[in-house]
């Protein structure tokens, strides 16, 4: 059985996974011998993703996090998805065997949690994409996700619909009202602070980016003079709950792995929001139900590295049933 204050720290490090607006709307419970069950938290769902689907990539995200967390601490996590039937929100329950070895390759994976960042300002070109892209479809499981590498020729399209989606929500108040909220600069456990977003001018050298509230930031990463990232596309393989769910690994997976390879990404979803742009997106990949985008590329070896987003803290994530908190004390 696993320790519980070994969960516990698994659990704290997962919740560095990325989440809609960084709205982190997940909930852990211990319960039994060893057991931790994922919630989908009601509480935190952002008004505009009335399907919740932002949330469900959120929480696949912190679950594939926890699975990389456990494994680094010596333990496999073994995940039953959906175990009640009767609640939508109960996503997993996962309990634990050990690994007979922790690798090296198991604690850079959880070195790249913390390394992490979502990178808002233009990007070098990757170098040795080549060699690099085939490990990366490796590594994102066909049962997960459908993963595809946009190619240079649809870049104009894909700078086009980015575009369309900014223009179709211009008036949309609710939307715009929820941005300055999750933006605003009074947060202190959740939320987009003010360091991770980019000023206009910034924000002109990305052609396929989220517009969000502007800030007084000066030309950052001057020398990178227009974003040249490659642009990833995991698309569900169903339109199932489950499925979206599983796009989350993906997210996951992908994101880590391009971290580990020295590698900065930034997770797009605004091109998904909006049907027209989402079949824009389906029509560049040849898969009709595309979920969230991945910029990756590299920043000059001296860029500053920006400060780690705020999180809940982990009392306000992980709870133990009584019996579980007995076996901690």
């Amino acid at each position: 059985m696993a320790p519980s204050g070994v969960i516990a720290d698994a659990v704290h490090l997962a919740c560095r996974a990325p989440s809609f607006h960084n709205s982190q709307p997940w909930r852990f419970v211990g319960k039994g011998a060893g057991v931790l069950h994922l919630f989908l938290d009601r509480d935190r769902l952002v008004e505009t993703d009335s399907s919740g689907r932002q949330a469900l990539i959120s929480c696949g995200a912190v679950l594939d996090h926890l699975r990389v967390a456990m494994a680094a601490a010596g333990w496999v996590a073994n995940v039953d998805y959906y175990p009640n039937p009767n609640d939508s929100t109960h996503l997993a329950s996962v309990d634990f065997t050990p690994i007979e070895y922790v690798t090296r390759g198991h604690r850079r994976r959880a070195d790249a949690i913390l390394a992490r960042r979502t990178d808002r300002l233009p990007f070098a070109a990757p170098e040795r994409w080549d060699d690099f892209e085939p490990l990366l479809l490796a590594a994102v499981d066909d049962d997960l996700a459908h993963l595809a590498v946009l190619s240079e020729d649809s870049r104009g399209r894909l700078a086009d619909a980015s575009a369309l989606t900014e223009a179709l929500r211009l008036y949309d108040s609710p939307y715009h009202a929820e941005l300055a909220w999750w933006t605003g600069p009074f947060a202190t456990h959740d939320g987009i602070p003010h360091s991770s977003l980019v000023s206009a001018a910034e924000s002109d050298r990305v052609d396929v980016g989220r517009i969000f509230p502007v800030t007084h930031h000066g030309q950052r990463r001057a020398q990178v003079a227009e974003d040249h990232s490659k642009v990833l596309v995991l698309s569900a393989l169903g339109d199932t709950r489950r499925d979206v769910l599983a796009c989350g690994e993906a997210l996951s997976v992908a994101l880590l792995e391009a971290t580990m390879a020295g590698l900065s990404t930034c997770p797009l979803t605004h091109l998904t929001e909006v049907p027209a742009t989402r079949d824009m997106v389906g029509a560049l990949t040849g898969h009709p139900l595309p979920q969230v985008l991945i910029r990756v590329g590299l920043v000059p070896a001296l860029d500053d590295v920006p400060p780690p987003t705020p999180r809940r803290p982990l009392s306000s994530v992980l709870s133990w049933q009584p019996s579980v908190a007995e076996v901690a004390r």
